[in-house]
């Protein structure tokens, strides 16, 4: 097989994975996109150890080592997200990843209820004069 199917392939894999974390509001299918991601990364990493022992003598198989780290890192980050994800959905009540970026920016800054009471103060001082 030649190299240009696995390495479209992961293409394809990688930009849907990449839309799907621009794209989505809810934390869970944003983790599943990252892994989508990751294995795309996965499939090109042993795509071209297989195509470079082809050429080399030495058949080190260094992309499918990397790949199975990948894997270890992509189980241990799933576990710990789905982890954060249920105890933010346990106490707020959302996984919307927009509502919980509004509620932890906090409210807003008192400028513009300092200048409503500016405008209170000089009306009531134009009614009194």
């Amino acid at each position: 097989m030649h190299l240009a199917y696995p390495a479209v392939l992961s293409a394809l894999l990688f930009c849907t994975g990449l839309y799907g974390v621009l794209a989505r509001r809810n934390a869970i299918l944003v983790l599943m996109s990252v892994e989508l991601m990751l294995n795309a990364v996965n499939l090109n990493l042993v795509a071209f150890d297989v195509w470079l022992s082809k050429a080399a003598e030495e058949t080190l198989h260094s992309g499918q080592a990397l790949t199975l780290f990948t894997i270890a890192i992509a189980a241990a980050e799933i576990g710990i997200g789905l982890a954060i994800v249920l105890a933010v959905h346990r106490n707020r009540g959302t996984s919307d990843i927009d509502r919980l970026r509004d509620t932890a920016e906090g409210p807003e800054p008192d400028a513009t209820r300092g200048d409503a009471l500016t405008a209170d103060a000089t009306e009531k001082a134009e009614a009194t004069a």
